[in-house]
């Protein structure tokens, strides 16, 4: 790019061994880390030559990031050795190329932050070794394919324009992080998870998923779970006291009671869902312990909630009960969102108890 003097080390009088970026076993090139920070590299403009596909013996390619435009060239399927494979946050466009299915050692494909576009080949699902892809935030459409390998353990699919659903058998359980928000994918998902009890994350928001949230996955050894504005119905159960520390279910068709399994929550988001009935008491006794930061109730069917009027909410706690079927009996600041009503209309909450 512009102001760059990254090629000052490629003096081509001299052995391209040394040069940044250009790491070498014996006289070949073994790894090429071109716009990686570790290269000391703010990032390559142009495209990327057909040539690339004569390195036989490259394991690693890195151009992250970038200003790199134009296609992934076909001939990268020439690079048997290829094991790493990095052409994030430039402006690559066009199709991912089916013939990376003949990478039979790729671990790691990174293609996230383009303008990447069409399917992801089936090919790709088929690679034996793969542990990490890596799809993020470009225009992908259409279903994801069956992934074969048994040693995957992160998949980011994150903010495309993917649809389909998933099998019991769609994913491998070997994943720890999966990452499907903002797309549009749909379908129960409960069977899938059930297997997936390794993950440490899992992000499924802003997406069509409906049928039950089983209640294992609130045991899964993760921080963070993310299962806001889908179309999830039924009950929530946990089996045991949630121990994840933000738990997001708002914007779904939930009902039936909050369990009191979730007063463990850090930062819990119930919102918008179709919960009734009492508040549990240790979400109260928690909530005045400083125990809970954040507890998002508002726009459900709640009947009430046992917290004494004069009671000090800590400053550092958001409570917000508006638009239920009870008059709060504290007055907490609310999201702007919530709206200003601080009751439902009696009669829906007739008739969601009729």
């Amino acid at each position: 790019m512009p102001g760059s003097n990254y090629f000052s080390t490629w003096d081509f009088t001299s052995d391209p061994c040394n040069f940044a970026g250009v790491y070498c076993d014996g006289d070949k090139v073994i790894a090429l880390n071109l716009g990686d920070p570790r290269a000391g590299a703010p990032g390559l403009a142009g495209r990327l030559n057909p040539d690339i596909g004569k390195l036989s013996n490259l394991a690693e390619f890195t151009v992250v990031p970038g200003r790199i435009m134009g296609s992934i060239p076909v001939s990268i399927s020439q690079l048997n050795n290829l094991r790493f494979l990095a052409i994030s946050g430039n402006f690559i466009s066009g199709q991912i190329p089916a013939s990376l299915g003949q990478l039979r050692g790729l671990q790691t494909l990174d293609l996230s932050y383009n303008q990447l576009s069409g399917t992801i080949p089936q090919s790709i699902g088929n690679l034996p070794a793969l542990s990490n892809v890596i799809l993020g935030h470009n225009h992908l459409t259409g279903p994801v394919p069956q992934i074969g390998s048994q040693s995957l353990t992160r998949l980011d699919l994150k903010h495309n324009n993917l649809t389909g659903s998933f099998s019991q058998t769609s994913l491998p359980p070997s994943l720890r992080y999966l990452s499907l928000s903002w797309n549009r994918f749909e379908g129960p998902v409960d069977q899938l998870l059930t297997r997936m009890n390794r993950l440490n994350y899992l992000d499924l928001s802003m997406n069509r998923f409906s049928g039950v949230i089983p209640g294992s996955v609130f045991s899964f050894p993760i921080t963070n779970l993310q299962l806001q504005r889908n179309s999830f119905t039924g009950s929530v159960l946990p089996g045991n006291q949630v121990s994840i520390s933000t738990v997001d279910l708002s914007y779904n068709r939930l009902s039936g009671q909050i369990s009191p399994m979730f007063s463990t929550v850090e930062n819990l988001y119930l919102n918008n869902n179709r919960f009734t009935g009492q508040v549990p008491g240790s979400f109260v006794d928690r909530l005045l312990a400083a125990n809970i930061q954040t507890l998002y109730l508002q726009h459900n069917f709640l009947t009430g909630i046992e917290i004494n009027p004069t009671a000090e909410i800590p400053v550092s706690s958001s409570l917000c009960l508006q638009y239920n079927c009870m008059v709060p009996p504290v007055q907490t600041p609310c999201p702007l969102k919530a709206g200003t009503q601080k009751s439902r209309p009696t009669e829906q909450c007739v008739e969601w108890r009729g």
